[in-house]
């Protein structure tokens, strides 16, 4: 049996690692599921919708610098919150979305993966799919037992992998179509400015990845000035790959086409660009792209919820497994992921990620402007900017999901409501704020405000 010492190790991670690591969740889920699912509410405007992701995405990433900055550590989300709410319900509410939401993008990613495995063998569809993902799921988890080393070193060479070939697939199929960066859309059907803003909440789930490195701050080398730099060079490098991808996918293919080949348009893509084996390698990227996310994302979600179990802002059961907590809460997590990648086609379950994130996000925002501000000393302005993109966008989410999916839509509101009555009967109180207050008088009579 490991001790705490033994998972946790402080500055095992470099900031390369960091940043692999951060780029490594983002890149797996964000380019190969979301690009047809963006396209499919912006239009030909795809490719900016990820611009617009990255924007509201860094305004959002400032609450979870200055937190970090302040108090580094490998609860990452979980002490944000508890740092702004105290150990009640809302603090512990937010947390299990952001775990939730984490095993959304897990069970994403591993639908993702089984849609291009099976692409060469034209199989859509059918009972194949999920129980690739499933396996997939397994896979993962079986690495994440294997330690804290093979994660890391297994996260730097796929990211360098999934990273050069991807930025390689859009430069080449941009080459092809003679640098035409115009999406094609034979239909006049108009995408509306909501439907702009929607497909940005899509495009905020591909870099949300960032808090990955967020939950891993104690471990990261100089954590108060390397978190922050991991996590803007992380959305930096995404935002270029991810306009390669949109404008070299745009080139190849309509916008009818992306969105009917919404679940594998990279690998469409490719094949006018690349031809037969273009498609194929295609496809290897993206099986090896999806793997190393689903890997990277089982680690992360694994250690937010043993944190939340030493915080004991969850209630924990052994089912009579042996061994550390951290491995208990993986399994946990890849019975969630599993199960949701069985009954979830690609477009649900993504967007149940982006309501779960997007709630969470404000709660988070809030929290450190209404609490802990002067703290960590943060621009109020900045935080209120973050909190109300992150409205506007989850807004015109809502509208464009209520007329064409609107199932999902009380799905994710049921699945909230669920989680706060949940932890407001386990924890028996929303707010412990006299912690905080005593805590922040305390703080700043020390620095003599």
């Amino acid at each position: 049996m490991q001790s705490k010492q033994d998972t946790y190790r402080e500055g095992s991670i470099s900031l390369g690692g960091a940043i692999a690591m951060g780029t490594g969740v983002m890149i797996g889920a964000g380019i190969f599921a979301l690009t047809g699912q963006v396209a499919q509410l912006a239009g030909p405007l795809f490719p900016l919708a990820f611009i617009a992701g990255a924007v509201v995405t860094s305004f959002s990433a400032y609450s979870y610098i200055r937190m970090s900055n302040k108090w580094p550590s490998s609860g990452g989300i979980a002490m944000i919150l508890q740092k702004c709410y105290g150990p009640g319900a809302i603090a512990g509410g937010a947390a299990l979305l952001m775990a939730l939401s984490m095993v959304i993008a897990e069970s994403l990613v591993a639908r993702t993966f089984a849609t291009y495995v099976l692409r060469p063998f034209d199989i859509e569809g059918g009972p194949l799919v999920p129980a690739l993902a499933v396996a997939v799921i397994v896979f993962a988890f079986l690495v994440n037992i294997a330690g804290n080393r093979s994660v890391g070193l297994f996260s730097l060479i796929m990211a360098a992998i999934k990273i050069g070939g991807i930025a390689l697939f859009g430069i080449a199929a941009l080459w092809s179509s003679g640098f035409a960066f115009a999406p094609a859309s034979e239909t006049s059907q108009s995408y509306g400015l909501t439907g702009f803003i929607a497909s940005t909440a899509l495009a905020i789930l591909a870099f949300k990845g960032f808090t990955t490195i967020t939950n891993s701050g104690a471990e990261i080398t100089e954590p108060n000035r390397n978190v922050g730099r991991a996590i803007m060079f992380s959305i930096g490098i995404c935002v270029v790959v991810y306009l390669l991808v949109a404008y070299g996918v745009g080139s190849s293919l309509t916008i009818e086409e992306i969105i009917s080949a919404r679940d594998y348009s990279l690998a469409q893509a490719a094949q006018p660009a690349l031809g037969q084996t273009g498609f194929i390698l295609t496809v290897i990227l993206a099986a090896v792209a999806t793997a190393s996310g689903v890997l990277a994302s089982v680690f992360a979600v694994s250690r937010m919820l043993a944190m939340l179990t030493d915080m004991e802002m969850i209630p924990h059961s052994h089912f009579g497994m042996p061994g550390p907590i951290q491995r208990h809460t993986l399994v946990y997590t890849v019975v969630i992921a599993a199960t949701l990648a069985v009954l979830f086609d690609l477009g649900r379950i993504a967007s149940l990620g982006a309501f779960f994130y997007l709630v969470m996000d404000m709660i988070i925002h809030w929290g450190v402007f209404r609490y802990r501000r002067a703290d960590v000393g943060a621009f109020g302005i900045v935080l209120l900017t973050a909190l109300a993109l992150d409205a506007i966008v989850l807004a015109a989410f809502t509208v464009m999901k209520l007329q064409s999916d609107p199932m999902i839509v009380l799905y994710a509101a049921v699945g909230m409501i669920a989680v706060f009555a949940f932890e407001r009967v386990y924890l028996s109180q929303w707010v412990a704020p006299q912690v905080a207050h005593a805590h922040a008088h305390a703080h700043a009579h020390a620095h003599g405000d």
